[in-house]
């Protein structure tokens, strides 16, 4: 039985699952893919990230809640939607 994580690049597994599951702040590359900026992604992208960044936006979307991603906004409201606050 796969994780629901698998898809994703090994390096961003855990940062992805301590957002989504947590609202923990990810690193930088992941927190741009997250708020949407293309630009700081890239910047910010290691070799294997760059090349599968197509395959992490397609993951978020098939996958991820709507919520935690999308906006930088979004981004900001996440850790206190996962606290309930």
């Amino acid at each position: 039985m796969s994780d629901f994580y698998d898809e994703l690049p090994e390096g961003l597994r855990g940062g992805m699952r301590r957002w989504i599951e947590s609202g923990i702040q990810p690193g930088h590359f992941l927190t741009a893919v997250l708020s949407n900026d293309l630009r700081e992604a890239c910047a910010r992208a290691d070799s294997e990230n760059r090349f599968r960044l197509f395959d992490i936006v397609a993951w978020l979307y098939n996958r991820a809640p709507s919520a935690c991603w999308g906006s930088p906004e979004n981004v900001a409201e996440w850790p206190k939607r996962r606290l309930g606050l």
